[in-house]
C-alpha cells in the first residue's frame, strides 16, 4: 500500500466501515508511515472540531 491509497482509505473510513482486506494493510502502513499517521490524526482532530462547532451552532440557534 502506498500513501495515496492509505489517505484515500482513511478518508473513506470517515464515511463507511472498511472491510478487513482494507483495514489490515492500512493499519500496517500507518504503523510504518509517519506522514500517514499524522494525516490520520489531523483528520480525526478536524472531524472533532467540526462536530463541536455544529453542536454549538445547534444550541445557539444561529447559522
Amino acid at each position: 500500500m502506498n500513501c495515496r491509497e492509505a489517505t484515500r482509505l482513511m478518508s473513506e473510513q470517515q464515511e463507511r466501515e472498511l472491510v478487513l482486506r482494507e483495514r489490515l494493510p492500512l493499519k500496517l502502513h500507518v504503523m510504518m508511515c509517519t506522514g500517514c499517521r499524522n494525516f490520520g490524526q489531523q483528520m480525526h482532530t478536524i472531524r472533532q472540531i467540526a462536530r463541536t462547532y455544529a453542536k454549538n451552532e445547534d444550541k445557539d440557534g444561529s447559522a
